[in-house]
């Protein structure tokens, strides 16, 4: 993050942080150079360090500064999708033989690239209950490299205690990652917290229009952000100025966003524990949930998610996602309308059978800014 907006609150640096008037027309929006190559001033003379747009362009140079700024990091990087960020991370940061812990709740893409990509490289994974320190602790060995969190976690809403991860991370001499695209960096800056990368799936609620994808990292340390940046170049999954465009567009709006996210699930998630036909609702806001205290003590409030188990098993959880009018069932989450979808069929069916499996009876919903009014009246009438 440049010193230039260090200094100034998250709502200010999400509209100004790379969002500089364009130097020819005075455009208060960063143009969308839709260009593939740069003239160059003679061999080797670029201006501005651009040459080529795998490597560089200016749009995309302009979201990374913000990415930067909004996550307090050093280097962000953008790119074609979140798991093209996780593959960049993965591969920069790991070799044959070397061994990762991820979370027993983890979003069904991030286990598959685990499971059926990575590990067919020689590297291998544990499972651990992030949750739980302990587990965490248990499930590091002299080979491992990476510790890997989601919190809250995809599609359970588990909290992570991110600063006493990282403790752990530190004393076994490894990398701690946190996918923070649940919380956004509105709610949550894991760096802070002694994370050494933040991964993002930016198509979520740093987009937040459900209009694009594209994925994230920003990292604490200069030289780590370099060595990602080579990777990045050597591979070729980078953003695209004009989704680069999109996102930078999101982000001006991300806290006000977010503010009406939270405020609608609180609402939302307080009906679901008291309907009959709800066995148990998953959201940290709630003073039940196992993790409140933490993601009370790590976030500025408890985001836009909710899970929750219905009586009558997998049928009955498909059937209220069936009957969901004003929630849109499909894929994805963070946009700006509501979205449901039953995780055990859709989201995380690949990871059906294994130790990330999920309840068959889960239903999982995006919480969107409509009238929180019209979006209880659906879900009532959905759940019978």
């Amino acid at each position: 993050m440049s010193d230039q907006h260090s200094h100034q609150s998250f709502e200010t640096r999400a509209i100004h942080a790379g969002n500089t008037a364009d130097p020819l027309t005075g455009a208060v929006v960063p143009p969308i150079y839709q260009v593939s190559t740069y003239k160059q001033d003679g061999v080797g003379g670029l201006r501005g360090g651009y040459e080529y747009s795998r490597s560089a362009n200016p749009t995309r140079t302009a979201l990374e500064e913000n990415l930067a700024a909004l996550e307090g990091g050093r280097r962000g990087l953008a790119f074609a999708s979140g798991l093209a960020a996780e593959d960049c991370l993965l591969r920069t940061l790991l070799a044959p033989g070397d061994h990762v812990v991820i979370p027993n709740d983890a979003y069904g893409g991030t286990f598959r690239l685990f499971a059926k990509v990575v590990e067919r490289w020689g590297v291998d994974f544990s499972v651990a209950n992030t949750s739980d320190i302990e587990s965490v602790r248990g499930a590091v060995n002299d080979r491992t490299k990476l510790i890997w969190v989601e919190t809250p976690s995809n599609p359970l809403l588990g909290i992570t205690d991110i600063e006493a991860v990282a403790g752990v991370a530190r004393q076994a001499g490894v990398k701690l990652v946190v996918d923070n695209t649940f919380a956004s960096p509105y709610l949550q800056q894991p760096l802070a917290l002694g994370a050494d990368v933040v991964v993002h799936s930016l198509t979520k609620y740093m987009g937040g229009h459900s209009d694009v994808v594209g994925g994230a990292l920003v990292t604490a340390d200069e030289a780590l952000g370099e060595e990602l940046a080579y990777h990045q170049n050597a591979m070729g999954a980078v953003a695209g100025p004009f989704d680069s465009w999109i996102v930078l567009r999101g982000i001006k709006t991300l806290a006000v966003r977010m503010d009406r996210h939270s405020e609608n699930a609180t609402k939302i998630a307080e009906m679901l524990t008291q309907h009959p036909k709800v066995t148990q609702v998953l959201y940290p806001g709630l003073p039940e949930h196992p993790g409140h205290e933490i993601a009370a003590k790590q976030m500025r409030s408890f985001g836009g998610m909710i899970s929750f188990r219905v009586q009558g098993g997998e049928d009955a959880a498909v059937e209220v996602c069936n009957r969901a009018q004003l929630f849109t069932l499909g894929e994805s989450l963070g946009g700006v309308e509501s979205l449901i979808e039953h995780p055990g069929r859709m989201t995380h069916a690949s990871v059906a059978g294994s130790l990330l499996e999920v309840p068959a009876d889960l239903v999982r919903i995006s919480v969107g800014i409509e009238n929180v009014d019209d979006l209880l009246a659906d879900l009532r009438q959905a759940l019978g």
